[in-house]
């Protein structure tokens, strides 16, 4: 019998590593993946530090080879490399979650990688795929690119130019958002600090605001000359938040954030709609969670997820969405906690950790 090895919530504010647990198998639409790579998300201290769920497998993002396919996949089987977004401290299935040596997930949240792509740079796709495009496709409700009959991604072209905002643009989802924006033919203008600036622009932003001017918004205004409709702010804090507001233009638009949003901002303005976006209604189940966290079931989003996911593999393939950069860290499952900790004080800005499992 093959065992593996796990990280699990045991308190608040904690993990334990578990070994010798029995490889669980695949249920209806779930793979089963040998690990090659783990990658963190600040999500990872914030579910264990607010909504932890003891005994429950931890973790999001990483990159292995399936191993074996539940009744219902056909898209993958046994032997493909993939990446994979898997929905750490499921209280529906606590033996799904990234952390550990063999890890389990849905079938629509695993997308095969190329043959020359390393599990290292795999890794860090999953959580910035999901939710970007979540943010841009289905709450912003903006063109997605386009599939030509070859099967090559392209962007839909513009009358005039569709500009959408990314606050926080060198973060982990940013950068895919930059990336995802630019294929869909968009016009992207982004803020980070200076030292982000030529990375961002590498990857399609078209104009980059350093956001600790404290004329920022009315730079980008003036930028677009007052036609912002779009912004996705990856920081979603009041502050960024109030930037993304005071740039729409004067006709208003819509916003959308990566966490709850500060009411006493999100009612300043009637013409801009506000929503925000939790990646784990992309499993189609409810969100069960306290407060603000907690969703009904979304169905709509895990089929939209099957769609886009396989759109974002093209993507990949084509070279068109280039990962997030990234820090190797050795260690493996027992370094986990030590990197959580540091994403947990703020120790970590502009890169992905990334753990290979030997």
């Amino acid at each position: 019998m093959t065992v593996r090895s796990t990280l699990v919530g045991k308190d608040v504010g904690q993990y334990e590593l578990v070994h010798g647990v029995p490889v669980p198998e695949a249920g209806p639409d779930q793979v089963v993946c040998k690990v090659g790579a783990i990658a963190l998300n600040p999500t990872d201290w914030k579910m264990v530090d607010f909504s932890v769920v003891p005994g429950a497998v931890g973790g999001h993002d990483f990159a292995g080879e399936v191993i074996e396919v539940g009744e219902g996949v056909t898209r993958l089987k046994k032997g493909d490399r993939v990446l994979g977004l898997a929905i750490g401290f499921n209280a529906d299935d606590m033996r799904m979650g990234a952390f550990t040596d063999y890890a389990v997930t849905y079938a629509h949240g695993a997308w095969k990688i190329p043959d020359w792509m390393s599990y290292d740079e795999a890794a860090t796709y999953g959580v910035g795929i999901g939710t970007a495009t979540l943010a841009l496709y289905q709450t912003l409700a903006l063109p997605p690119p386009v599939v030509d009959d070859e099967g090559k991604v392209t962007a839909k072209k513009q009358k005039k130019p569709v500009y959408v905002l990314v606050a926080g643009g060198a973060t982990a989802t940013g950068t895919i958002a930059i990336q995802l924006a630019k294929a869909s033919g968009l016009t992207v203008v982004t803020t980070c600090s200076p030292q982000h600036k030529d990375l961002l622009l590498s990857l399609g932003a078209t104009a980059i605001f350093d956001y600790n001017s404290p004329n920022c918004a009315i730079e980008i205004r003036n930028y677009t000359d007052d036609s912002l409709q779009y912004a996705l702010d990856c920081v979603t804090e009041a502050g960024t938040m109030k930037m993304c507001y005071d740039a729409i233009g004067s006709a208003g638009g819509r916003y959308v954030g990566l966490e709850p949003l500060a009411t006493h901002i999100q009612y300043t303005r009637r013409t801009v709609r506000a929503d925000w976006v939790i990646g784990r209604t992309l499993s189609g189940l409810p969100v069960r969670l306290d407060g603000a966290y907690g969703r009904p079931a979304r169905p709509q989003d895990r089929e939209f997820a099957e769609v886009f996911f396989a759109l974002s593999e093209q993507l990949i393939a084509q070279g068109m969405l280039k990962p997030h950069p990234r820090e190797l860290r050795t260690g493996g499952l027992e370094a986990l906690v030590e990197g959580i900790d540091d994403l947990r004080k703020g120790k970590v800005r502009g890169k992905k950790l990334v753990y290979p499992l030997a």
